[in-house]
């Protein structure tokens, strides 16, 4: 049981016990977490926003340390800040950054030397079928594990000559053994059978080659998980025709990239799906599809889901399984109960009516478990 000094009810749950080898940071000043919170571009700072609402209502023992990016500089200080802050708390929160086709090519995307300065080599999306949600596919259930530093997204090309433009795809044995060794790991601590491993070995046959073989290596340590492969254009089609194959794929980045876009628009788009990229010693979370929703920013209109499962994902990474489980409860209850849905899910309902909702469902459980 634990009670919250802000609210009038106390909650009584039952948590899960820690998995994985990620440890997350030890509680500060009282219990509290201090996590660094990156607004982004886009929809980021109003959903953000959004979380720290509801996680003030729900008296979650966080506090956020707020860095702000500006995605139109050519320097680096603004992120150089935002990594510091990430190192010193260990977890952070955020929103998409803007990549502006505009800038020199020397300037770096900003979500890519994040991942590659923290060496957050793994990125984890759990797409499923969601309760309330209409989709073409029904019971959707696949954990996709992108490999975060290298391949296409190791930003090293040039134009030696005029016209012609190098784009160097990086692909080494230590990170494709670290990252399938992750990808079983994980499969086996939830109970997975099949692993599938998404390549074009047949095409560049030295560098997505390695990256299979490493995988097939892997794999021979954990005999009670079935291994295979599929090339990436044959897994596109496959995944839009017949998704409920897959259990867990493994990828390189940039296949990660669009195996992951391709999913999310299958059990409902962007605006459902949470994110987390992991290292050995940082965690960072965001919704699953790195796209910042330029377009409807500040219209009240945004899907607030992913971001708030997103930050669920982080409550369950610092341990904190109550506060997770009483959100996450919240928020799938509101779209599959209430059905209050906002405009891409082909409902009415702003942004600020599906939080309210979700706050009036929190308040409902603690007021029902207080009286019991």
């Amino acid at each position: 049981m634990f009670f919250c000094t802000d609210c009038s009810f106390a909650f009584f749950y039952v948590h899960p016990q820690p998995q994985g080898d990620n440890i997350p940071p030890p509680a500060k000043y009282g219990g509290r977490h201090t996590v660094t919170l990156i607004p982004g571009d886009g929809i980021g700072p109003e959903l953000l926003n959004h979380v720290r609402e509801v996680f003030r209502f729900s008296c979650v023992p966080v506090d956020f340390e707020v860095v702000h990016v500006n995605s139109a500089l050519e320097t680096d200080s603004d992120m150089d800040n935002a990594i510091t802050a990430i190192r010193r708390n260990g977890v952070a929160l955020k929103g998409n950054i803007e990549t502006k086709h505009t800038l020199p090519p020397s300037v770096k995307s900003r979500n890519n030397v994040l991942r590659t300065s923290l060496d957050l080599y793994a990125n984890v999306m759990h797409c499923q079928s969601l309760p309330g949600v209409q989709t073409r596919h029904k019971n959707i259930d696949i954990i996709i594990i992108r490999e975060n530093t290298e391949g296409e997204y190791s930003s090293l090309e040039h134009e030696s000559v005029s016209g012609v433009v190098e784009c160097l795809k990086i692909i080494t044995r230590n990170n494709s053994l670290r990252i399938a060794d992750y990808a079983f790991r994980l499969a086996r601590e939830k109970g997975r059978r099949r692993v599938t491993a998404v390549h074009k070995a047949n095409i560049m046959k030295l560098g997505d080659g390695l990256f299979l073989q490493c995988c097939r290596e892997v794999a021979s340590g954990y005999p009670e998980i079935t291994f295979d492969s599929m090339i990436v254009d044959n897994t596109t089609m496959q995944l839009v025709s017949k998704p409920q194959q897959f259990d867990v794929m493994v990828m390189p980045n940039l296949y990660g990239n669009v195996v992951s876009n391709v999913c999310a628009g299958l059990v409902g788009g962007p605006g459902l799906v949470p994110g987390a990229n992991y290292g050995q010693a940082y965690a960072v979370f965001e919704t699953a599809t790195r796209n910042t929703g330029k377009s409807i920013a500040d219209k009240n209109i945004a899907n607030p889901t992913a971001m708030l499962l997103a930050s669920c994902m982080m409550l369950d990474h610092l341990q904190l399984y109550d506060y997770a489980s009483l959100i996450r409860n919240a928020v799938l209850t509101t779209m599959n109960e209430t059905r209050l849905h906002t405009a891409d899910l082909g409902g009415q309902g702003t942004t600020s009516e599906v939080v309210q909702s979700i706050m009036r469902i929190i308040q409902s459980k603690g007021q029902l478990i207080s009286e019991f």
